[in-house]
């Protein structure tokens, strides 16, 4: 019967999933995109990955895996997906790891600062990264989460005067920043110039109920994700927890919007 195992059509009298693992009775099976921890019997057309646990798999092979491991159909939207990130703390690091586990094809990573030891307490960082430019720290977590998606990267502080130039051409812009005005700034420029469609996050500080933090479509471009209440200030930091809550919502409104699931 034929198959596609691994991304490949392949013909083969194995009458079973686990009957392709070839000898490596670890590996990982997954048959029409589940997990199987019991093994089925194949039918004509199946789609089977095998994965060998501990080793990278080339470029084919993982862009099968990942295809069997999203609902069918994602993976090729994702593939061809593009996304900028203006702003790369304790969102945009979060967002761009999460869209970059989704295999969106290509991101723009954008900020102007290096990574400092008050940023390990709530941004995608390690020590090792300190003083590293943002956008670099960023991008070699992301080749090492996926070599194969394109990532550019812009060290430039963005304003009302930039912004445009910087972001043109990029349908889905993810707003990140931490200021106030540097957000409104970002935001009314791109609505200005039509098209982009911009993901923005207000409110998400403190220790506040999680549900409380939502996404709502504000204008026909514009996505705001958070509670749009809760601001950073005395007594009320930005902890890790319900900032990634927001980021979590800003990737999702993304691949929702890759999706064409306005």
């Amino acid at each position: 019967m034929r198959v596609t195992l691994n991304g490949a059509e392949t013909e083969t009298s194995a009458c079973t999933a686990f009957d392709l693992r070839t000898g490596d009775e670890g590996a990982i099976v997954i048959l029409n995109g589940y997990q199987i921890t019991s093994d089925r019997v194949l039918n004509e057309g199946d789609q089977v990955c095998i994965i060998k646990k501990g080793t990278m798999p080339d470029r084919g092979e993982l862009e099968a895996m990942m295809a069997a491991r999203h609902t069918p159909g994602v993976h090729e939207r994702m593939k061809s997906g593009r996304v900028a990130i203006a702003g790369l703390g304790g969102l945009g690091s979060h967002v761009a790891v999460f869209l970059a586990r989704m295999g969106v094809g290509e991101l723009l990573l954008v900020d102007f600062d290096i990574v400092e030891p008050s940023n390990l307490n709530r941004q995608h960082y390690m020590i090792a990264h300190l003083s590293m430019p943002k956008t670099q720290a960023l991008k070699s977590q992301i080749m090492g989460i996926n070599p194969y998606i394109r990532v550019m990267t812009r060290d430039v502080r963005v304003t009302a005067g930039n912004a445009a130039s910087v972001f043109a051409g990029w349908p889905i812009v993810v707003e990140a920043f931490d200021d106030p005005a540097a957000k409104a700034e970002l935001v009314e420029a791109l609505l200005a110039g039509g098209g982009t469609k911009i993901v923005a996050a207000s409110g998400l500080a403190g220790l506040g109920d999680a549900n409380d933090i939502q996404t709502r479509n504000r204008l026909s471009n514009l996505y705001i994700c958070g509670d749009l209440e809760s601001e950073a200030g005395e007594g009320t930091g930005l902890m890790a927890p319900r900032v990634a809550v927001c980021a979590g919502h800003q990737a999702n409104m993304a691949v929702r919007l890759l999706m064409g699931l306005e």
